[in-house]
Formats: C-alpha cells, structure tokens, sequence
C-alpha cells in the first residue's frame, strides 16, 4: 500500500478528549473516529489490526473443535424474559420497539438465543459435546463510555458457547477453553492471567477473568509467580497446573487466605480482555433446553460461555505495547509488517529502487506500507515510529552510495545497514517462525 494513496488521517497532537494512552495513539494514528459517545467507525490501519487480531482468536476456537456461526445483533424481548433477563439487565441493555409495536434489544450477549437454537436441534446425547462461537458487534449501553474503544458502548467480541451432558464433560470443554485462550493471547505477544471472577448478570459457578498485564491496567491482581512461565509458553499448555496455581483480583484478594507464599506471590496492573463461565444448567432450565440420554431419561444441557473482546484488544495491546514516539505493533497483529521510507522522493534513481524494493515485498507475500510522500525524512520517521510498524526499511542517497538500505527494529530501536536482499532473508524467516 502506498501511503500517498492510503487514507491515514493522523493527529500531531493529544486529542483533549483522550484519558489512556491507548486512545490519544488510535486517535492520533488515525485507527478509528469518533461517531458518538462510546462508538468508533473503525478507518483503514484499525480495521487492518482488528482482523489479524479477530483471524488469531478465530483459529484457537476452531482448533478447539468450536464451529462459527453468526447470530443477529436485533433479538427478540420475548427470548431474554424466558430466562428472566430482560428486566435484571438493567439500563445497559438498550431496548427497541419494531414499527409492529414487537419489543426487541440490541445484543449485549447471546446466551438465550444461542440456548434457543440448541434446544430445537441437539436433542439427543449423541449429538454432544458441542461449541459455537461467533464474533459479533455487541451493546452495551454504558452511562459514563470512556477510554475510547476500552469502555465503549458498541464492541466486537467472539462468544463461544458450550454444550454438555454433565459436568464432568463441561469441565473437559472449559478447560479447553482455558488453553485455547493462553495460546490466543500468547501469539498476541501479551502476557495474559486467568484470575478468580465473580460471574455477574451471566450467572456461573466456575468463572475467570483474563487480565492483560499492563503497567497502566485499571485492576491489580495478585497471581502466583509460577504462572508466567505457563502463560508465556507458546507450546503446549499445562492446564492442570494452570488450574491448580492462585490467581485473584484485588476485589477478591484475601491475604490472610493467600494460599502462595508471600515471596511467590506477584502484583501488576492487569486489563480485562475475556471471561469465561461454566454456568451448568441455568439457561438449559429456563429454556427447557434437553436431550434424551442413554437410558430414555431427560436431561438438561451443560452449558459454559466464554467471551474475547476484540476490539478492546486492540486498545489493551497498545497499552501493553508503546513508547513516547507511539505504538510498537506485536508482528502478529500489526497493520503492515515494514514501512517503506523513500528519503528522496523525485530522484530517478531512489525512486525506482524503492518501487523494485516495494513490488518484491509484495510478491513475498510480506505486507508494506512505502512513504512514497514528498515530506521530509524526519516526518516520515515520525510517522512510522508513531503508527508502530515493526520494521523500517530506509532507503536515501546512502543507498545509492553504498548498495546498503537501513533496516530499523521498532522495538529496539535497533538500526542496521545491509543489503535489501539480507533484509528480505530475514523478514521471511520471522514470518516463517
């Protein structure tokens, strides 16, 4: 993508409105605009993020035998008073009136309809076990939306829906779950801790939360040093130890029943970016949602539920993820994997080399964005440093001297010379790991 071309509408300064880090840099970097109070149309480099991050939380569910499907954001009132929601949602939920005088809502979450769908088709244990999810806008309608896409009133969120014939085989579909989500954040690049949870309006006795640890995170959590090695292990995961080790919220926190030790025991500034619940036969009851077992008998599903926000991620990611220049993108979810700087835009010679140097990156399958722009080369540092593309590759009038290019690591901030197809070689090693 050529930047001249590329609708990038960046700020140079703070927005006044922005309170967190992670929404003056999507403001700034043009990622989304404000359409109202808590709502955001997502522009070209947000959206780009909000795929790869929905492509990685999409493939962990299907590796967990979980099957998409999409369900509508209009549902019916008549659905939630069969599980007595309707009402105990409270003023979160907004509430619409068809031109049929037909009360309908806007989807904060799906639980009921996806009960519904199951009750009228798996009516027999040989149809179990079984989950689908789906990633769907949601709303909620907060009374103080803030923090731009970390708080706001319309979201994307995947909810994944479980359905078993005991407990037993819940379990067995939780802890998936619970694994799925270690390696879905893990690829993010983030450190993610499944800590002890209350399970609000969705009801559940077994819940946890998984907190983003972040130095500028809105809770403190307490959690056993152990689990850092498990939740940054890209391999297999140990769900049993994962399970066994402490883990809470401040809200939950009792010292005096700590069961670590106090040198194990670890703080940090954690983000919420999932939840997942183990709610047994709460909505199967409510719905008359059953199957018929091995001996003729009746029995109400099992079911669990279990939500990412994604695009909350997005704002949780750069959080965990900046600097004072801007966003450092984790490779696995950033725009574009190289910004492409021409430092001498108009010269025959460093044009057609950047454009040769463009279009193999291209044919490599490696996403570039070339500043092809007519600014100067401490704009185009700037721009890049701010929207957070991993690696830089500057071309100039050394270039023409030398036959070397400067690769830049964002990270880092690491700068080498050396030849385009050196820096090529090992672009297409990182991708390949």
């Amino acid at each position: 993508m050529r930047l001249s071309y590329y609708f990038l509408p960046t700020l140079k300064e703070n927005p006044s409105e922005a309170q967190i880090i992670s929404h003056r840099l999507m403001l700034r970097t043009g990622m989304i605009f404000q359409a109202s109070a808590g709502i955001y149309a997502w522009l070209p480099l947000g959206t780009r993020v909000l795929r790869k991050i929905e492509q990685i939380v999409r493939e962990e569910q299907d590796r967990t035998g979980a099957q998409e499907i999409l369900m509508p954001t209009i549902q019916s009132a008549e659905l939630w008073r069969e599980s007595g929601r309707y009402d105990a949602y409270g003023l979160e939920m907004l509430r619409i009136t068809d031109r049929h005088d037909r009360e309908m809502l806007y989807s904060p979450t799906a639980e009921e309809l996806v009960t519904d769908i199951a009750r009228k088709h798996i009516k027999s244990y040989r149809d179990l076990p079984r989950m689908m999810y789906q990633i769907q806008w949601k709303f909620r309608d907060e009374i103080r939306p803030r923090f731009g896409v970390m708080r706001g009133r319309e979201f994307l969120m995947k909810d994944c829906y479980s359905f078993d014939l005991n407990y037993e085989g819940a379990l067995v579909s939780y802890r998936k779950m619970l694994e799925a989500y270690i390696k879905t954040f893990s690829r993010m690049g983030l450190t993610a801790i499944p800590v002890k949870a209350d399970s609000g309006a969705i009801g559940g006795d077994l819940s946890q939360e998984f907190q983003v640890l972040a130095s500028t995170g809105e809770s403190l959590v307490f959690y056993d040093q152990a689990l850092d090695s498990i939740v940054k292990n890209k391999g297999e995961v140990d769900v049993n130890r994962l399970m066994s080790l402490y883990a809470a919220e401040e809200g939950l926190h009792d010292p005096q029943k700590c069961p670590v030790p106090e040198d194990q025991l670890k703080t940090a500034r954690g983000i919420e970016v999932g939840h997942i619940f183990y709610f047994a036969t709460k909505y199967s009851d409510a719905f008359n949602a059953c199957v018929t077992g091995k001996d003729g008998e009746t029995i109400p599903l099992h079911m669990g539920s279990y939500g990412i926000g994604v695009s909350r991620l997005v704002g949780a990611l750069i959080e965990a993820n900046h600097d004072e220049a801007g966003i450092i993108w984790p490779e696995s979810v950033a725009p574009f994997i190289v910004g492409l700087l021409n430092l001498k835009p108009g010269d025959n010679k460093c044009d057609t080399l950047c454009e040769e140097i463009y279009h193999k990156f291209l044919n490599q399958g490696i996403e570039v964005l070339y500043d092809d722009r007519n600014e100067r080369p401490g704009a185009k540092f700037a721009n890049m440093d701010l929207i957070g593309i991993p690696w830089q590759i500057r071309v100039g009038t050394r270039t023409m001297e030398t036959g070397q290019i400067e690769m830049k690591c964002r990270r880092s901030g690491e700068i080498q010379e050396l030849s385009f197809e050196s820096a090529l070689t090992s672009l297409k090693k990182r991708m390949a790991t």
